[in-house]
């Protein structure tokens, strides 16, 4: 494992992939997996930004199979949406990579579905995509799902008394528990299909400390963390060795399932991919549960069919 690059992704050809986020890591995610063959779908809300990404990436790998689709992770209908658009298109799923994030918003924000932005978006839109296209991934070949974290987990909790931060916001607390939220999600997806016989394979990554337009996207360059940003540029890595644990996690044969992945160096904040000992509150399985079943009924999705509840319900 020591120094894996992009160079040791094993070749992805009739492989297919969602990526969701279209730029920093999710691209370099994306454009690392077209190199490989796979075919990718880069999902965001932002149509231009979409197209100037899949521009990209056709820059640079001649023949990639890489498309844009419309998906808002803060809007449960646009992910329903984006997945029944999915499914007219193909018949599997291999790859799904849970990357899009927003990171410590200033004040606080709701979804268009009533939740706090960063939960909302980070963990839940990423639980409600998951759940939709759980039939695709298994009809996939050998699935994996990567659900991207972050170093914040270290210093997160789940607050189940007041999970949308109603009482009281604090960005960087709140950001902390959506990327723990995360990381518990993909150990409980992993179980989960251990037990059902899913054969869908869960893990968690998180890219250390990258240049990408969290910061900028988020508390702005204003802030303390915009000013490190800005003037401490070489405290982060670039986003293309960031996104190298979650490829990592997402392609490597001899990545452990339902293991965690981070960088090597300086306390997990740059490097080279390695398997990293997760957040001690992330191993807690009767909290994972609990938020399990909570995240099912405030996304209205089954994640045994991927359907929402109201589809199914008896007439």
């Amino acid at each position: 494992m020591t120094k894996w690059t992009t160079s040791n992704i094993p070749p992805q050809h009739g492989r297919s992939a969602v990526v969701t986020g279209t730029g920093g890591l999710g691209f370099e995610t994306a454009l690392a997996l077209a190199r490989a063959g796979t075919n990718v779908v880069i999902a965001g809300r932002n149509p231009q930004k979409g197209a100037d990404a899949v521009a990209a990436i056709r820059n640079v790998v001649s023949g990639a199979q890489v498309r844009f689709g419309k998906l808002d992770l803060a809007n449960l209908a646009s992910i329903a949406e984006f997945a029944a658009q999915l499914a007219q298109e193909q018949d599997g799923l291999e790859l799904l990579i849970n990357n899009a994030g927003v990171m410590r918003t200033p004040e606080r924000r709701e979804t268009s579905d009533g939740f706090e932005l960063q939960l909302g978006t980070n963990y839940l839109g990423h639980f409600a995509l998951t759940a939709h296209l759980l039939p695709l991934l298994k009809r996939g070949q050998n699935p994996r799902v990567v659900t991207v974290g972050s170093v914040a987990a270290r210093w997160g909790a789940i607050n189940f008394d007041d999970l949308q931060a109603e009482r009281g916001y604090k960005p960087m607390r709140v950001y902390s528990q959506s990327k723990l939220a995360c990381i518990m999600f993909a150990f409980e997806l992993n179980r989960r299909s251990e037990a059902a016989g899913w054969g869908v394979q869960s893990l968690a990554a998180h890219p250390g400390i990258s240049r990408t337009d969290l910061i900028p996207n988020g508390p702005g360059w204003s802030s303390a963390p915009g000013f490190a940003r800005r003037y401490l540029w070489f405290l982060y890595q670039p986003a293309w060795q960031g996104a190298l644990p979650t490829l990592f996690a997402a392609t490597e044969p001899a990545a452990q399932i339902g293991a965690y992945y981070g960088p090597d160096r300086l306390g997990g904040t740059r490097g080279h991919p390695v398997q990293e000992k997760p957040p001690g509150q992330a191993l807690d399985t009767a909290v994972a549960a609990r938020l399990w079943e909570i995240s099912l009924e405030l996304t209205n999705v089954d994640i045994l069919v991927g359907r929402q509840r109201a589809l199914t319900a008896p007439t």
